[in-house]
Parts: structure tokens; C-alpha cells; sequence
């Protein structure tokens, strides 16, 4: 393996570098973290699984952007808890360090672009939301299919070339630079870059949805006070001031989720960590994935549509077990009236 540059508090490791970094010292470490990302991990594909097939099993939700966005949202949520989890446990727990540079960075890239597609796709649900209070007459010209696919497209994109840039040379073994202690190989001024690309999208998460929920009282004041005129703006309204509410949740589970491991980062850069802040730092990790679990169910809790498609799936899956249970006694009981005919 590439010898390369390692922080300080681990250069008394001996042999391979990546050791360094598993941090987990003790079996109950070890079997806590595995049964975190086994638990969230396992919750969080079917509950986003189950959330995208509500998306696009049905017609009036698949065609519109904000459940696109949504849909996007849960994909990158699916993506980045089978990444990580299979990975953390397999270096944490396992202590599994028999890969290259390359294999290792690129794990790291899936992960960091799975999560940094969730951050943006909530980003872009907050500009939908935005849109469609800010202007609803100019809403359906403004935010259309063909708009809302490309700017899912440039997401993807962007956030795996950002992801991807240590895998393709701006780590710490080809520039010869201090590397995180945090992860192996990353560059610090790659991972500054990175938080940096991470915070100004929290922050115009949090203006967007400052400016949404801020209108989105405005409509409830104007409902309060115009009771008597309902009709499909009032319906277009309420559908907006309880779609916003539902994404501020989501927002404030993820800043919630995040902060602590953000800001472990931050102090990585600016000062030396001890190990029991790196061992902190690994179980932080995991609240990641309990952001990705609870957002699914935030939507089926708060989204009138989402819920709709829900119950009806249940009452299908209720009713056919129903009727696999009443075959075997029609069975018997048409066998039975054969024999006393």
C-alpha cells in the first residue's frame, strides 16, 4: 500500500495505516456499532424502498416535481445506508484493512455522494416549495418535469464529482499533505472544501424554508380570515403551508443528525483529537443513517398523498391475505358438502 503522510496521534501505529483509524478498542464498541448500522441500516432501504414505490406506483404523484425531488431524496437515503453501513461495520467491527488506497476512497466517494445527493435534494425541495408559494400563478411554467429531471441530473452529478475528486488525485499520498484524522487519505484542505460545500447548503436550506414558512403563516392567517371562500386556491394552500411544515421537520431531524459529526470535522481541522473524540466521532456517524430512517416517516405521517397510497396499500396486502386464508376452508368446506351429498 501507498506510505503517506499520518496524523500524529497515529504514527505509532506499525504496519498498515488504515489500522490507525479503527478506533473501536473494545467488543461491546464493536457489537453497539454493529447492531446501530444493522438496525438503521435494514429500517432505512425499506422505508425509503416502500416511499418510492408510493412515488411512482401512482400517476398523480410520479408527475410531480416536488415528489420527484422526494423520490430523489429517498433514492440517495437507500444508496448511502447500504454503503455506509456495509462498509462501517466492515472497517470498524470486522477491522477489515486488506484494500488499496483506491478501493477504500472509493467507497468513501459512494458514501459521500449518497449523502450529499440527500442534502441537496432536500435543497431542492426546499427552492420547489419556494416557487410554489413565492409565485403559485407561475408555478406549472416555472417548475416543470423536464426542469425538475435536469436539475436532478446536475445534482448527481455535482456531488459525485465532489465526492470523487480524492479517488482522482487530491488526497493526501499523491499531494504529499497532511492527511484528516479522520479518514484515511483525505487531504484536510479536501475535507475543509467539503464542509464548506456542506454548510452552504444547510444555509440555503434554512433560507428557503425561513422565507417558505414565513409565507406559509401568511396563508394561514388568510384562511383563518376568508373561511368562506373555498375553493381550490384554499385546497392549493393548505396542500403548501402542510408541505412546508413537513420539509421544515425533515430539515431540523437533519441539522440534528449532522451538527454533531460537522463539528467534529471542524475541530479536526483546527486542532488535534483525542481518541476517545475519534471513538465519539465514530458513533456520531450513525445518526446519519437515523436521519435517512426518520424522513420516511415523516412523510407518511405529514403528506395527505403519500399516506393516501399507503393505507390502500395496506387494506390490498389486508385483503389478499384475507383470501389466502379463506381458501383452504372454502376447500374443505366444498369437500366436505361433496361427501355427505
Amino acid at each position: 500500500m501507498d506510505s503517506c503522510r499520518i496524523p500524529a496521534n497515529a504514527s505509532k501505529c506499525s504496519g498498515n495505516t488504515m489500522e490507525c483509524f479503527m478506533v473501536l478498542s473494545t467488543q461491546a464498541q464493536k457489537i453497539s456499532i454493529g447492531i446501530l448500522c444493522g438496525l438503521f441500516g435494514t429500517m432505512c432501504v425499506f422505508e425509503n424502498s416502500l416511499v418510492l414505490y408510493l412515488i411512482f406506483s401512482s400517476p398523480s404523484t410520479r408527475k410531480k416535481p416536488s415528489y420527484l425531488f422526494i423520490g430523489s431524496l429517498a433514492l440517495a437515503d437507500i444508496l448511502a445506508s447500504i454503503i455506509f453501513a456495509c462498509s462501517f461495520v466492515n472497517f470498524h467491527v470486522f477491522n477489515k484493512a486488506g484494500f488499496s488506497k483506491e478501493v477504500f476512497l472509493l467507497q468513501l466517494g459512494g458514501v459521500n455522494t449518497s449523502f450529499s445527493a440527500s442534502l441537496s435534494s432536500l435543497l431542492l425541495t426546499a427552492l420547489d416549495r419556494y416557487i410554489s408559494i413565492s409565485r403559485p400563478s407561475e408555478y406549472k411554467l416555472l417548475m416543470t418535469r423536464r426542469r425538475a429531471w435536469t436539475a436532478l441530473a446536475v445534482l448527481w452529478g455535482t456531488c459525485a464529482t465532489i465526492a470523487y475528486l480524492p479517488l482522482l488525485g487530491w488526497n493526501c499520498c499523491v499531494l504529499d499533505s497532511a492527511c484528516s484524522e479522520l479518514f484515511p487519505f483525505v487531504d484536510d484542505n479536501y475535507l475543509s472544501g467539503w464542509i464548506c460545500f456542506t454548510m452552504v447548503l444547510l444555509g440555503c436550506i434554512v433560507y428557503a424554508y425561513a422565507h417558505v414558512l414565513w409565507r406559509a403563516r401568511q396563508h394561514v392567517a388568510y384562511m383563518e380570515k376568508h373561511q368562506a371562500q373555498v375553493g381550490k386556491q384554499n385546497s392549493r394552500m393548505r396542500m403548501d403551508v402542510m408541505l412546508a411544515k413537513t420539509l421544515a421537520m425533515v430539515l431540523a431531524v437533519l441539522i440534528l443528525c449532522w451538527s454533531p459529526v460537522l463539528v467534529l470535522m471542524i475541530y479536526s481541522i483546527f486542532g488535534r483529537l483525542s481518541q476517545r473524540l475519534r471513538k465519539v466521532f465514530a458513533f456520531c456517524s450513525t445518526l446519519c443513517l437515523l436521519n435517512s430512517v426518520v424522513n420516511p416517516i415523516i412523510y407518511a405521517l405529514r403528506s395527505k398523498e403519500l399516506f393516501s397510497s399507503l393505507r390502500r396499500l395496506f387494506s390490498h396486502f389486508r385483503r389478499q391475505l384475507k383470501a389466502s386464508e379463506g381458501s383452504p376452508e372454502a376447500e374443505s368446506t366444498h369437500k366436505s358438502s361433496v361427501i355427505e351429498t
